[in-house]
């Protein structure tokens, strides 16, 4: 892509306020030290659709303990049967064995101490180790709705921690199958693909640490270990984020199954429906509960949004072609791997002709089912909570305590992201501080922070039109549901 190096403003502010947002999240990251950018440009094709741009060269200060990858291990790769591609160390086990020395002896010190004198052991609970690491941050990812974009063995970390911040993306509308990477055509990095996907790499790293770890011992680990950790630490925090904290009932991951498909089928936003759930009151009366059912509808999607999700995106000529392929020569169409993207589109076809239909009290009332069925479920899961507990009181006063210190208010949305870019790219700097500052604090009311910001504003009322336009727009608070203007961005 004739790359000369250069990384440029846009996704150096992405990516310093996402590793930080990420930070104060509680999910292992890199951190960002500084953000400094310069008035050198170079030209950059955005969306790779010959429409290139000047952009500012920018430099991010990453932090960590350090930035060795699965894919490190990778330059030891023997030569491809189909293509004849090699790592460019292979055959230099003496590197391999230096390498995992470091790196066990440096961030594993516990591991190195046990076993000393036993090299396979060693490299053994090595891999033990940071397979239960990857499990565990996916199942961190999986529960705030974070998308990652570019899952690759380069892009994951020998100690465990989030790397690389590219096409990434907080989910806003529940979606399972979510791509936040505008070049992902096949979905390869879809949300609820992340899982798999880091297991995958794990074995392309067990590959790569033969013969000082055997693969019939590497990947009898990964059977064992991965599955088993990201279920239990997933499961943990997801009884955390619906405030169940004295019992652990195996009905909970279906709970918690229902709750996603009820967010899927309503269009619900990840981020906002579960911070809204820790004002659920098990003892409601019939008219509190008509009021929370108006506050949980009011976040999932619009007719509107639901038009603009499901809108056809193939050219129906070529659409055409490729079902009238799939019918004359199934052989060829197979070879294409088109089938599931065929799939979807006809889906989003028949989505959109059916929303053609639907009133927007339509869609209120069937929400407002969906959600009191699930609402019905949960009040008896908590009932059953209280039921264990001496005083009622205090686990009420717990149970909110804990929900709003696991479902955060604000996260990175891309809006948020756009506008901060924008004013920067401008060369006003100050709406990324206000994003840093309220990323800070996740999990907490800013209502006086926006009101300082609102003042900042009307002092600066006297800006060129464009630019207020831009301030109007941003005015939206940040732990608003998308914009609809939101969902046309794309990231690549």
């Amino acid at each position: 892509r004739q790359a000369d190096g250069r990384k440029v403003l846009r996704s150096s502010i992405r990516e310093f306020l996402c590793s930080e947002a990420m930070f104060h999240l509680g999910i292992p990251t890199t951190r960002a030290g500084t953000c400094v950018t310069s008035d050198s440009k170079v030209v950059r094709d955005i969306f790779y659709d010959g429409n290139p741009k000047n952009e500012r060269c920018t430099v991010v200060l990453r932090i960590a303990s350090t930035f060795l990858r699965f894919g490190s291990f990778e330059i030891f790769k023997p030569p491809d049967e189909y293509t004849g591609r090699k790592g460019p160390s292979v055959n230099r086990n003496d590197i391999r064995i230096q390498m995992l020395d470091y790196v066990i002896g440096t961030f594993y010190p516990e591991i190195q101490e046990a076993y000393s004198d036993n090299s396979v052991q060693r490299n053994a609970a090595f891999f033990k180790e940071i397979t239960k690491r990857t499990a565990r941050l996916v199942a961190e990812w999986q529960c705030v709705g974070f998308c990652h974009g570019v899952l690759n063995t380069d892009n994951m970390s020998i100690v465990g921690l989030t790397i690389d911040y590219g096409p990434f993306g907080f989910m806003d509308r529940y979606d399972p199958e979510h791509i936040c990477n505008g070049s992902d055509n096949t979905g390869r990095y879809a949300f609820n693909k992340q899982p798999e996907v880091c297991k995958w790499n794990l074995g392309k790293l067990a590959e790569a640490l033969v013969p000082e770890l055997p693969l019939e011992i590497s990947e009898l680990i990964l059977e064992e270990e991965y599955d088993a950790e990201f279920e239990k630490h997933y499961l943990q925090k997801m009884r955390k984020k619906l405030g169940l904290m004295q019992l652990e009932l195996e009905d909970d991951s279906e709970l918690v199954s229902e709750l996603l498909e009820t967010m899927h089928l309503t269009g619900g936003d990840f981020t906002n429906i579960f911070y809204l759930l820790s004002s659920f009151s098990v003892d409601c009366d019939a008219s509190k509960l008509e009021d929370f059912l108006e506050d949980l509808t009011s976040q999932c999607a619009s007719v509107e949004e639901l038009k603009v999700a499901f809108k056809p995106q193939m050219d129906p000529r070529q659409l055409s072609m490729m079902l009238m392929l799939a019918q004359s020569n199934p052989q060829l169409f197979a070879l294409m791997g088109t089938k599931a993207n065929i799939n979807k589109e006809l889906e989003r076809i028949e989505q959109s002709s059916k929303l053609q239909q639907l009133t927007a009290a339509d869609l209120l009332g069937r929400n407002k089912r969906h959600w009191k069925e699930w609402l019905e479920k949960y009040r008896v899961r908590l009932q059953k909570e209280i039921e264990s507990v001496s005083d009622a009181n205090v686990w009420k006063t717990d149970r909110v305590k804990v929900m709003n210190s696991n479902n955060p208010k604000y996260i990175l949305r891309n809006y948020i992201a756009q506008n901060a870019i924008e004013a920067a790219e401008n060369g006003d700097f100050s709406e990324v501080r206000n994003v840093l500052k309220l990323l800070e604090n996740p999990f907490q009311e800013a209502e006086c922070f926006q009101e300082e910001k609102e003042d900042a504003e009307e002092e600066g009322a006297t800006a060129a039109a464009a630019a207020c336009a831009q301030e109007t727009r941003s005015r939206l608070p940040y732990c608003s549901k998308p914009p609809l203007w939101a969902s046309e961005l794309c990231v690549t």
